[in-house]
């Protein structure tokens, strides 16, 4: 495989689910997704280079909230390389397994702390340049707080093992801001270090610009684009459509109450 797809597999996969955080960009966040709720969306991402252009897409991820802080998740992309001298070769890319934990619930000025383990899965053709070769590791602790009127900022870092062949063990860092303008949009910017993956690559740093727009409630459109300022060129895009499914711990605390007789109806109810 060559240095610019390794990189744009590894880039892919960088990118994490969304619960208004993390994706659509690379920086993740330490919210799972709610107990007994779910989140879908398919995506595509782009990494060109001045040798190679990747593409993930559509790639598709389905989270779960398994557990109250504990969130599931998968990721299955397929995987196109179009280099600019050679065969362009497209088929299944790797598969990602991961579990989100929080461990430390956000009050105050404490912030929230979780950590989102995952493995790179070699279900790719790493032979046709659509996958890493062999399992990959990821290890983040990731940090969230809010603040003012609609500000949420994240970010923290952690530590890639991958053993393929040219590859090499690293740390990786990220951290971003956002806005919520409205009810509809919100727009945010990050810096990001996936750190030097393979022995062939540079030590990139990217700075990333993008948002969400929210269709209704539950549907929302996620868009970003960046560049690398440092290492090896690289332009970066990515797009997806989000859905989400199951009602927030709010709103079913909202309709226990609803349901609760109370007053003169609970007297009429119960004798």
């Amino acid at each position: 495989m060559s240095r610019s797809l390794m990189f744009s597999v590894l880039l892919t996969c960088l990118y994490a689910p969304w619960a208004h955080a993390g994706p659509p960009f690379f920086t993740d966040d330490p919210e799972p997704v709610p107990y007994k709720n779910a989140e879908f969306y398919t995506f595509s991402t782009v990494d060109h280079t001045p040798d190679e252009t990747g593409v993930a897409g559509p790639a598709f991820e389905f989270n779960v909230g398994a557990a109250p802080n504990l969130q599931l998740h998968i990721v299955a992309p397929l995987q196109l390389s179009a280099p600019t001298h050679g065969p362009i070769t497209y088929g299944i890319g790797d598969m990602e397994l991961g579990a989100k934990y929080r461990f430390i619930q956000e009050k105050g000025a404490r912030p929230q702390v979780g950590t989102f383990p995952m493995i790179e899965v070699p279900t790719g053709n790493s032979r046709r340049g659509l996958g890493n070769g062999e399992a990959w590791y990821k290890l983040p602790i990731w940090v969230q707080k809010s603040f003012g009127h609609g500000w949420q900022s994240y970010g923290g870092g952690g530590y890639i093992v991958n053993p393929a062949p040219g590859m090499r063990n690293t740390a990786f860092f990220g951290w971003q801001l956002q806005k919520e303008l409205n009810k509809k949009l919100t727009v945010g910017g990050e810096w990001f270090n996936p750190g030097r993956q393979s022995f062939a690559t540079g030590n990139t740093h990217i700075l990333n610009f993008g948002g969400m727009y929210n269709f209704y409630k539950n549907a929302s459109l996620l868009f970003t684009a960046g560049h690398s300022v440092q290492g090896d060129s690289h332009t970066v895009a990515y797009v997806a459509l989000y859905w989400t499914f199951g009602k927030k711990p709010e709103e079913e605390h909202e309709a226990e109450k609803e349901a609760k007789p109370s007053g003169l109806s609970s007297l009429l109810h119960h004798p």
